[in-house]
């Protein structure tokens, strides 16, 4: 029987089935990048750094040695998401193949944290966010520029509450990308031609909610510096009450959302409506204090009548009175050409929004408005007129020139005093004697006393 010859066995070591594993690694594998989680992160004394890198499905194990890891840019924790770049190899003293670190970035969203807080601080140190380099706001603007994604559903709410709080205020939405490739530049130019332009009182930066990612072109540097060299105030809400971007900490204004945006712009109607009311009662009770004030002074003025000469206050009387009447007349004509000038003003606004019956009511209230002083001027001088022509006769009644129309005269000596009794005069004495109609020539031939 003959004998089959056993074929020759390649027979290796651990050690040499090892190096060999590792040698194929390191020659087939060069440079590569690998994403993922860390996890069993640890640093010993030696200063080298051991981890694992993992997805949902595996996990492979990984070093960094020193000094590469001490240049990390952040702190390696378990959970953080990193993006790293090594070569293969396998470990031969325990046949473990592992991944050698030369770089480690973290990924996504921490990366663009840590870029976010970096730019922060720079242009924080710059002064770009002092407050005292930020404006206020106009109380009442009158053409607002919106600067956001016209799809958006930012826009809908801001034009919503717009609409609801002061539908007089013009908006004009401004459109722009506010993510992506290319949305920083938009947003940019988009500032720079609306501040150029001089038509807005305010702009408004604006844009839903998203990931920080979504929201990054509003944390990009050229962004935040043209917002704060605007020359037109700027109001800025990105994102979600939680969300903050450097646009905002630039911007005259942050809001927490668009709607909320929108009403520090603007006031509410109702309460400028309950404010014009009140304007409206403190006016009329001035205009009542001045008539009773003026009616107290005419009481005043009555009370000095006996104390001067009919005539005489009679013509100031009525000097007071056209002085009076003068200033009252032209205090209603200034404020009824101010009323007229403000209501020519918002019938020219009314007019582009075509509010027919609004405009209906203001033209009736205008001449009512127009009527009721004249009105009153009028029954205040009939009023006044026959108090005086009251008082003239009072004095007539008691007048001395009444006394000698009736048939009597005034003796008065040549020296001018009047004669009252006989011992007055002297015979041969010249008087002069004032009846109703003139004056008569006297002389004394003898006095007759009566006792």
């Amino acid at each position: 029987m003959s004998t089959v010859p056993t074929p020759a066995r390649d027979v290796f070591t651990p050690s040499q089935l090892n190096t060999l594993a590792r040698d194929m690694l390191e020659s087939t594998f060069g440079s590569v990048w690998i994403e993922g989680e860390l996890g069993n992160v640890s640093r010993p004394s030696s200063g080298h750094l051991y981890f694992t890198i993992k997805d949902a499905r595996a996990q492979i194990r990984c070093a960094m040695f020193k000094p590469k890891s001490t240049w990390l840019r952040f702190q390696p924790r378990e959970g953080l998401h990193v993006l790293g770049r090594g070569r293969l190899t396998l470990y031969e003293a325990r046949g473990e193949y592992q991944l050698v670190l030369d770089h480690m970035e973290e990924a996504g969203e921490g990366a663009l944290r840590r870029a976010f807080d970096e730019t922060k601080a720079r242009l924080a140190a710059e002064g770009l966010f002092d407050a005292e380099r930020k404006r206020p706001l106009p109380a009442f603007p009158a053409r607002i520029g919106v600067i956001t994604s016209p799809s958006g559903a930012a826009i809908r709410d801001v034009l919503s509450v717009l609409a609801r709080r002061f539908p007089l205020v013009e908006v004009d939405v401004l459109p722009v990308q506010v993510q992506g490739t290319g949305a920083a530049p938009q947003i940019v130019d988009m500032l720079q031609r609306a501040g150029a332009s001089e038509r807005y009182d305010v702009l408004m930066l604006t844009r839903g909610g998203g990931s920080l990612e979504d929201l990054w072109s509003f944390n990009e540097e050229i962004v935040a510096r043209a917002v704060a060299a605007s020359p037109v105030p700027v109001i800025c809400a990105v994102g979600h009450e939680t969300d903050f971007c450097l646009a905002e900490f630039a911007a005259d204004r942050r809001a927490p959302t668009p709607s909320v945006a929108a009403e520090l712009l603007v006031p509410n109607r109702d309460d400028l409506a309950r404010r014009v009311e009140a304007v409206h009662r403190r006016l009329h009770g001035r205009q009542m204090q001045v008539l009773r004030d003026a009616m107290q002074r005419t009481d005043r003025a009555a009370l000095k009548l006996n104390s001067l000469r009919p005539q005489a206050y009679v013509q100031m009387l009525c000097r007071r009175q056209a002085e009076a009447y003068r200033r009252l007349e032209a205090a209603w004509q200034r404020r009824i050409d101010r009323e007229r000038a403000r209501l020519r003003h918002a019938d020219a606004v009314l007019r582009a929004r075509r509010p027919e019956r609004r405009l209906a009511r203001m033209r009736e209230r205008v001449a009512a408005i127009a009527n009721r002083p004249q009105a009153a001027i009028v029954r205040r001088l009939a009023h006044e007129a026959l108090r005086l022509r009251g008082l003239a006769r009072s004095l007539e009644a008691v007048s001395p020139l009444a006394t000698v129309a009736r048939g009597y005269s005034i003796l008065r000596r040549e020296d001018g005093a009047i004669v009252r009794h006989v011992g007055d005069v002297q015979p041969g004495d010249g008087l002069s004697a004032r009846v109703g109609d003139g004056d008569l020539a006297l002389r004394v031939e003898g006095r007759t006393p009566r006792d």
